[in-house]
C-alpha cells in the first residue's frame, strides 16, 4: 500500500462510508448512535467492554469513522480462525484465547460447505463441524465473530468451500443461476439457523458481523430478505460496499506486517482483518490446487502447531494499541509532514475529539534511513528500518495530566490499574528510546531499571532509554499535584510479547513474564492466572487496589510489592519438562491394488457410459464421459478398468487426464505395468492440469501378446488416477480420464470407474480417497493386521521389492505426556530411499494429507492435532499408504515423530472421536 498523500476528497471516500453493507433489522442500524442520544458523531471515549453472552441487548451501528457498539467506538482487530483447519474442537479454545491474548477483540471465521455437506439436503453440524460449539467457545473466550459463510470462501480450499457435489449438478456454475442459488439459499439457512442464536444485538452470544459473497445489486437485495427471513439483525458486509475494510494478506516478516497495518491505519482504516492468525493444515483433501501442502499457511503469526512466529509482535501491538487506546478510533487526515529524507513516506492524521498526532513512516528502500521529522513543534530525529514502517504519537494523554510532546518509539498501550496510570512503548533492540512528556508540574521521576536517564527542563521531561533484548525498563513519575502515579514501560519486540493487559469486570491486569496469559480472575484478594509458560521466567503483576495474593495455575505464588507497584513473583515459575518421543517401529507392510489385476471382479462397480456432462471441460466426441465426477467421486483416487475388445497388434495407449496440481495417473496392462505419468508445468491458471500419458506396450509384453493365440480377443486396461483438487474458482473442470487413445489398433472400450466409498460419517466427506486400502478400512483403527508382513521402515527397501502400485504400512505407538503439558507433535516423513514415491498419512483413521516425495528433497512435516493423536498414555494408530512409479523401493522413506513446541499450561483436551473398523 504506497503511502503517498490523497487528497481529502480521497481520504473521505475511503474513510467515510456510513453504510457498512446491509442494516438488518432488530437494534441495528446503519447511522451513527452518540452514547448520548444527542444528534452529531460518537465522541472518542473508552471503547466497550469486552464482549460475552450477557443476556442484554446491544446495538451496533457504523458511522464513517469506527464501528459502534451501543454508542461507543470500536477499532475492530480480527484475525482468521478457520475452524475446518483444525480437526480438534478442544484445541479451538487454545487458539481463541492465544488470539485474545495477542491483542484480537475478533475471530474472522469462514465456513467451508463442502465440509457439512456430503450430498445435496445433507448437513452435518456435529464433531469437528460443531458451529454451535465454536460460537460458544468464542463469546466464552470473549471474542467478538465475524462470520463468512461463503457460499464460496476462496481461502485455499477445494472448490473455493463449495460441496463436490455441486460440480455435477444441474444448472450453471454462477451466483446468478436459478438451480445454484437455491442450493446456496438452503446452505445459508442452515447456517443462519445455528448463528441467529449467538448474535451478539440479542445479548445471547458475540456473532457482531456478517459476512456474504453477492457482487450483483439484485442478488443483495434478494439475500437481504433471506437472511432477514433467517432472523439474521447484525450488520453485513459484501464485496460491494464502500467500507474502510482493512485486510493483509500473506507476509514475508514482521517488518511486512508492519507497513501492511499501518498503510490501513494511515487510510484510516478502523475495521482490521488479519488473513490468517492462525495457519492450520489443510487435512484431508480440503487444499485447494493453490494449496497443496499441508500446512496451510507457514507465514500465520500463530503457526499450525498452535506456537508463535517471529511476525507476532506488530500483530500483538497494534492490537493492543487499538485496543487500548481509544484515540487511533476515529482519525482523520491533518496537514502534511514531511521528513527530511525523501526516502520516507509520511501519513499524519489526527483525532479532532482528543487532539492527539498519529505519523505513519514508511521506507521501502534497502536501507535503514535516520532522518528528521517535525513532530510536537520539535525535530525529532528518528530512524525507520529498511522496508519497514514505524508509528508515532504526539498530543497522547499519558496519565496525570501529562501528554507526549513526541517520542521515538511506538506507544503499545495505556490503561490504569488502580491509582497507576501504565504506558508502554516498544522499539527495536539496539536502539536509544527518546521520549518527551509535556508536564503541567515539576515531575518526580524513578528510574526503577538501570537502563533509563531522565532530566527536566522548561515543563518538560525527557526520558531516554537503550532498548535491551527482551527487556523490560520501567520509569516511575509522580507529582505532589496528584495521588496518581505514571509507569512508563520501554520494551523491544520479544519483550513486547512478555506483556499481557487483561480486562476483568473489577478492573484492568497488566502481567509480564510468562509465554501466555490466559484468563486473569479476581478472587477477593487473589488473583487467580492462568497461562503457560516454556522456560523459567519471572512474574510480574499490576492489579486493582486490595489483591494481595497471586496463584499461577492453581498454584500459590510468593510475591512482594515491587517499587513499580506491582506484585514482584519471589520465585521465577518452572518452564516446561522435557518430553521425550517413542520411536516409530513395529511397522507392518501389505501390497494392494488389485485393480489391475486382470481378473479382478468389477462387477459393482459403476459403468462409465454416460455422453453428456455439465463439466466445462468438453467431452471428446462419440466417446463416453469419464471424468469422475460425473459418477459422484469428488474428492481423492479413483481407479479405472477398461475392457478392451479387438486389441490385437495393440502397440501404445494415450491416456488424456486433468487433475489439481502434483496429480499423477499409473497403468496397468492385464496386471503388467505401463508406467507413472506425473503432471508439470504451471497449469491452466485456474487449478487445473491436464496431460496426456503416452505409454508404449513393453516389448515382453507386446511378444506375449503376440505368441498367445486369445491375445487379440480381449484385455483390461487399468488406470489409478491422483486426480487431487478442485480449483478454486474453476471447480467444474473435469478431474480424471478424459479419453483414452490407441496405437496399432482400434479396439472397443467399456469403462467402469470406482472411487471413494460412502463418505465418513464422522471424519466427513474429503476425508476418504478410492484406494482398495481405504474402502476396505486399513487405514481405521482396529484393523487387524495381524497377517501382514513385519518389515524394518528403513526407506531403502530390498530391490527385487520395487513394484509400480500402492503399498500400505501400519504401526501404533502411545505418548505420555504429563496433564500440565501442552505438546504439539508433529510427524516428519523424509524421502530417503523412498525418493519418487508419494505418502497418504493416515493418523487413527483421519486423513493428515499427502507427503509428495517424487517432487521435493525436503522433508515433509505433519501437524497431528491433540484430540486426534492420543497423548494421554494412549494408543495410536499410524497408517501409510505409499505410491511408488516402480522406480523406487516402496517404502515412504524415514519416519518419526517430532516435538514441534511445548508449554506447560494449555487447555484440557477431549478425544475426537476415531471410530475404528467393525
Amino acid at each position: 500500500m504506497e503511502l503517498s498523500r490523497l487528497s481529502r476528497r480521497a481520504f473521505s471516500a475511503l474513510a467515510g462510508t456510513t453504510v457498512l453493507g446491509l442494516s438488518l433489522g432488530g437494534s441495528v442500524s446503519g447511522r451513527a448512535l452518540p452514547a448520548s442520544g444527542a444528534s452529531g458523531p460518537a465522541p472518542t471515549g473508552p471503547p466497550p467492554g469486552p464482549p460475552g453472552a450477557d443476556g442484554v441487548r446491544h446495538r451496533v451501528a457504523l458511522d464513517r469513522h469506527s464501528l459502534l457498539v451501543d454508542g461507543r467506538r470500536l477499532a475492530l482487530w480480527s484475525g482468521e480462525l478457520h475452524p475446518f483447519r483444525l480437526p480438534s474442537p478442544s484445541l479451538w479454545r487454545d487458539v481463541l484465547q492465544k488470539m485474545r491474548a495477542y491483542g484480537y477483540n475478533a475471530v474472522g471465521v469462514r465456513l467451508a460447505w463442502n465440509q457439512h455437506s456430503a450430498a445435496p439436503g445433507a448437513y452435518d453440524f456435529t464433531g469437528v463441524r460443531d458451529l454451535d460449539l465454536f460460537l460458544r467457545t468464542a463469546a466464552e473466550t470473549r471474542m467478538y465473530v465475524v462470520l463468512h459463510p461463503g457460499p464460496h470462501i476462496g481461502a485455499d480450499v477445494d472448490a473455493g468451500g463449495l460441496p463436490g457435489w455441486l460440480t455435477a449438478a444441474e444448472g450453471g456454475a454462477g451466483p446468478a443461476d436459478a438451480a445454484y442459488a437455491r442450493h446456496a439459499d438452503e446452505w445459508l439457512s442452515r447456517v443462519n439457523a445455528v448463528a441467529a442464536r449467538h448474535q451478539y444485538t440479542r445479548g445471547t452470544g458475540t456473532v457482531l458481523l456478517y459476512r456474504v459473497d453477492a457482487p450483483e445489486r439484485a442478488r443483495l437485495t434478494r439475500l437481504h430478505d433471506r437472511l432477514r427471513a433467517d432472523g439474521i439483525e447484525v450488520p453485513v458486509l459484501h464485496a460491494g460496499a464502500p467500507v474502510p475494510w482493512g485486510e493483509a494478506d500473506r507476509s514475508r516478516d514482521a517488518a511486512e506486517v508492519r507497513r501492511d497495518h499501518l498503510a490501513h491505519l494511515a487510510r484510516g482504516v478502523t475495521l482490521h482483518s488479519v488473513r490468517t492468525a492462525f495457519g492450520g493444515t489443510s487435512w484431508g483433501w480440503l487444499g485447494a490446487s493453490s494449496a497443496p501442502a499441508p500446512a496451510y499457511d507457514p507465514t500465520a503469526a500463530i503457526d499450525g502447531a498452535r506456537r508463535p512466529t517471529d511476525r507476532l509482535a506488530p500483530l500483538h501491538q497494534l492490537g493492543h494499541l487499538l485496543r487500548h487506546v481509544p484515540d487511533f478510533t476515529r482519525l482523520e487526515e491533518a496537514p502534511e509532514v514531511r521528513a527530511a529524507d525523501a526516502r520516507v513516506q509520511v501519513r499524519h492524521l489526527t483525532n479532532p475529539d482528543t487532539g492527539t498526532h498519529a505519523y505513519v513512516l514508511r521506507n521501502d528502500s534497502a536501507h535503514d534511513v535516520t532522518s528528521t521529522l517535525p513532530m510536537g513543534g520539535t525535530d525529532v530525529e528518528v530512524t525507520v528500518p529498511a522496508r519497514d514502517a514505524r508509528l508515532y504519537a504526539t498530543g497522547l494523554p499519558v496519565g496525570s495530566g501529562r501528554t507526549l510532546a513526541y517520542a521515538t518509539v511506538t506507544p503499545m498501550l495505556s490503561l490504569s490499574v488502580g491509582r497507576l496510570d501504565i504506558a508502554a512503548f516498544v522499539g527495536r533492540a539496539g536502539e536509544m528510546a527518546h521520549l518527551v512528556l509535556d508536564c503541567p508540574h515539576e515531575p518526580w521521576p524513578t528510574r526503577l531499571d538501570e537502563e533509563a536517564a531522565w532530566a527536566y527542563d522548561h515543563g518538560r521531561l525527557h526520558v531516554t532509554v537503550p532498548l535491551g533484548e527482551n527487556g523490560l525498563t520501567r520509569v516511575r513519575i509522580r507529582s505532589g499535584e496528584s495521588d496518581r502515579t505514571t509507569l512508563l514501560l520501554f520494551a523491544d519486540d520479544a519483550a513486547s510479547l512478555r506483556l499481557w493487559p487483561y480486562e476483568t469486570p473489577s478492573g484492568r491486569v497488566l502481567v509480564h513474564g510468562p509465554a501466555l496469559l490466559r484468563d486473569a480472575v479476581l478472587d477477593g484478594a487473589t488473583i487467580r492466572l492462568t497461562g503457560d509458560t516454556v522456560e523459567e521466567c519471572g512474574l510480574e503483576v499490576w492489579a486493582p487496589r486490595g489483591i494481595t495474593d497471586v496463584t499461577w495455575n492453581g498454584e500459590r505464588v510468593s510475591t512482594s510489592v515491587s517499587r513499580a507497584h506491582s506484585l514482584l513473583a519471589t520465585w521465577q515459575l518452572p518452564g516446561v519438562p522435557e518430553l521425550v518421543l517413542p520411536a516409530l517401529d513395529g511397522w507392518r507392510r501389505r501390497t494392494e491394488n488389485p485393480e489391475s489385476a486382470p481378473d479382478y471382479d468389477d462387477s459393482g462397480w459403476r459403468a462409465a457410459d454416460l455422453r453428456t456432462s455439465r463439466s466445462t471441460t468438453p467431452v471428446p466426441g462419440g466417446r463416453p464421459v469419464l471424468f469422475a465426477d460425473d459418477y459422484g467421486f469428488h474428492y481423492g483416487d479413483v481407479w479405472y478398468r477398461g475392457r478392451l475388445t479387438g486389441a490385437a497388434g495393440l502397440e501404445s495407449v494415450s491416456l488424456a487426464f486433468s487433475t489439481g496440481a502434483r496429480g499423477l495417473l499409473m497403468a496397468w496392462l492385464d496386471g503388467e505395468p505401463l508406467g507413472t505419468h506425473r503432471v508439470g508445468g504451471e497449469g491452466d491458471g485456474t487449478g487445473t492440469w491436464a496431460a496426456t500419458a503416452r505409454f508404449r506396450l513393453p516389448a515382453a509384453l507386446r511378444e506375449a501378446r503376440r505368441l498367445r493365440p486369445d491375445a487379440g480377443a480381449s484385455c483390461v486396461l487399468s488406470v489409478l488416477v491422483r486426480r487431487t483438487r478442485h480449483g478454486q474458482d474453476a471447480r467444474r473442470a473435469a478431474r480424471g480420464l478424459v479419453s483414452a487413445a490407441f496405437e496399432g489398433a482400434s479396439p472397443q472400450a467399456g469403462w467402469r470407474i470406482r472411487g471413494a466409498a460412502a463418505p465418513d460419517p464422522v471424519r466427513g466427506p474429503l476425508n476418504g480417497g478410492g484406494l482398495y486400502g481405504e474402502r476396505h478400512g486399513w487405514h481405521l483403527p482396529g484393523y487387524d493386521d495381524g497377517r501382514w508382513e513385519a518389515v524394518p521402515l528403513t526407506g531403502e527397501g530390498a530391490r527385487e521389492d520395487r513394484r509400480q502400485g500402492v503399498t500400505w504400512y501400519r504401526t501404533t505407538f502411545r505418548l505420555d505426556v504429563p496433564p500440565e503439558v501442552d505438546a504439539s507433535v508433529g510427524l516428519v516423513l523424509d524421502a530417503g530411499g523412498g525418493r519418487g514415491n508419494r505418502a497418504q498419512v493416515f493418523l487413527n483413521g483421519w486423513n493428515m494429507g499427502e507427503y509428495a516425495g517424487d517432487l521435493t528433497d525436503s522433508p515433509g512435516t505433519f501437524v497431528l492435532p491433540n484430540g486426534i493423536l492420543r497423548t494421554r498414555a494412549a494408543a495410536n494408530t499410524l497408517a501409510l499408504a505409499v505410491l511408488s512409479d516402480g522406480d523406487a523401493a516402496p517404502g515412504p522413506g524415514r519416519v518419526r515423530l517430532e516435538l514441534l513446541g511445548s508449554a506447560a499450561g494449555g487447555v484440557p483436551v477431549e478425544p475426537v472421536a476415531s471410530p475404528g473398523r467393525r
